[in-house]
């Protein structure tokens, strides 16, 4: 089959199907699936600071960081808003950021900025690197992956293709909505805090030093009453097209959230994460676009 590619959107020129997407599924969950994930920007963060400079700015415990281990980090505002979103690996002398491209100008200027005295170097390092989804059983941050010299990819692809099936995002979005996982962009808007999308004691370290917008996570956390949470939903699944990023959610007429992403799962049919307030009961069935759907929760 031939590689359709994605359209639009932060995965555009990605591959999104090879059509087969229940068989790119089903390699997900057998650990021998593999994923180009070429279309995504890295930062390159060297300087024998780095460690315990990114420690403080992100979300994350980084300054005992080991070589090779992936962990997934985010940068707040001082309101403690989710600003960015990425997954990160040190090779023992730099630091790499993964994320999607249209965050990654931005973060440069503002980690560079804040470089301050210390002994770190910021840069992207998108033209010299790409990152795979590697074959193995899926990690909490949707890996195991491979950071591999651009130049060296096609290698690595074909080694991989003579062990495992190489898959869309199709099949790595109906896995990552399956699994909960939150992305910046689709499941958080301008006033997303943490604590609404399930990734505190994952993204956000609870038991480290301060970092900005930690006083918003830690209240919000003690109080233990975010406004919004991250669901899953159900949706019916006789209406053949998907509602869109950021389509309203009512209940009863009444507007209670957002969805983000929406993919068909070859067991769970069509399913979606979405953003909705936290009083909305449980066992209300939700519209989406005239759409019915039903409420799994995840926050």
């Amino acid at each position: 089959m031939s590689a359709v590619l994605v359209e639009d959107g932060p995965d555009k020129g990605a591959i999104w199907h090879f059509g087969e997407p229940v068989k790119e599924q089903r390699a997900i969950e057998a650990g021998t699936a593999w994923a180009d994930l070429s279309h995504l920007s890295v930062i390159a963060v060297s300087g024998e600071d780095r460690l315990k400079w990114l420690h403080d700015l992100t979300t994350q415990f980084l300054t005992d960081l080991e070589a090779g281990i992936w962990k997934p980090a985010m940068i707040l505002d001082p309101q403690g808003h989710v600003e960015y979103q990425f997954n990160l690996v040190d090779d023992g002398t730099t630091t790499f950021l993964v994320l999607d491209a249209s965050y990654a100008e931005a973060l440069v200027a503002y980690l560079s900025k804040m470089r301050f005295m210390l002994k770190v170097d910021v840069r992207d390092a998108t033209s010299e690197f790409a990152v795979l989804r590697a074959p193995g059983a899926t990690t909490d941050i949707g890996g195991p992956f491979a950071l591999v010299p651009r130049g060296e990819v096609a290698q690595m692809a074909q080694a991989f293709n003579a062990v495992a099936t190489q898959v869309g995002t199709w099949a790595l979005d109906a896995e990552r909505v399956a699994a909960g996982r939150p992305r910046i962009g689709f499941e958080t808007d301008h006033k997303t805090i943490p604590n609404e999308i399930g990734v505190l004691n994952g993204a956000v370290h609870m038991n480290k030093g301060c970092y900005r917008g930690q006083e918003t996570v830690a209240k919000i956390f003690n109080l233990g009453n975010p406004p919004r949470r991250l669901t899953m939903l159900h949706l019916d699944g006789s209406d053949v097209g998907f509602p869109a990023t950021g389509t309203k959610i009512e209940n009863d007429g009444v507007v209670v959230g957002f969805i983000g992403t929406v993919a068909r799962h070859h067991e769970l049919g069509t399913i979606a994460l979405a953003i909705v307030k936290r009083n909305t009961p449980l066992d209300a069935t939700l519209s989406v676009d005239g759409i019915a759907a039903a409420q799994q929760p995840i926050v």
